[in-house]
């Protein structure tokens, strides 16, 4: 039940951050040819960045994702949770072509394959009970 509880947060946690990669290079996209002439327009482009809805709605995303990764720590070794982050590659793989209009080569399908069979191998994986760490000691010595 404990792992789980583990994989389920990580799929919404690693689908709350390939949303927020999404949102995030759709709204980049049309910049592709930016160039900074003049610190003007630097800000002129943040302006415009940080007004659109499509930023907010990957901010959301990517905050979504901290909460809930913040919350798999607090119980989960790290090496069994960090790999699992990987699931973003495999999501993003699939999301991009459909979402963003990019073409996946054969190369990076093998690749996202590979991922994902590791994935699954640490998903596998026994690890040991995270032994809970020692109650903080005050630096204050105790009035005897």
């Amino acid at each position: 039940m404990h792992k789980v509880r583990t994989l389920l947060l990580l799929l919404f946690a690693m689908s709350a951050t390939t949303l927020g990669d999404l949102f995030m290079a759709k709204l980049l996209r049309p910049y592709e040819n930016f160039q900074l002439q003049r610190l003007s327009q630097l800000q002129e482009l943040a302006l415009q960045i940080l007004g659109s809805h499509t930023f907010w709605l990957a901010i959301a995303c990517f905050l979504a994702f901290f909460i809930t990764w913040l919350s798999v720590l607090s119980y989960e070794e790290l090496s069994f949770a960090l790999p699992l982050t990987s699931i973003t590659y495999i999501l993003n793989a699939f999301l991009a072509g459909p979402i963003l209009g990019e073409h996946v080569s054969p190369m990076r399908w093998l690749g996202t394959i590979i991922i994902g069979i590791g994935v699954v191998i640490v998903s596998l994986s026994e690890g040991r009970e995270k032994a809970p760490l020692p109650a903080p000691q005050s630096e204050i010595p105790a009035i005897q």
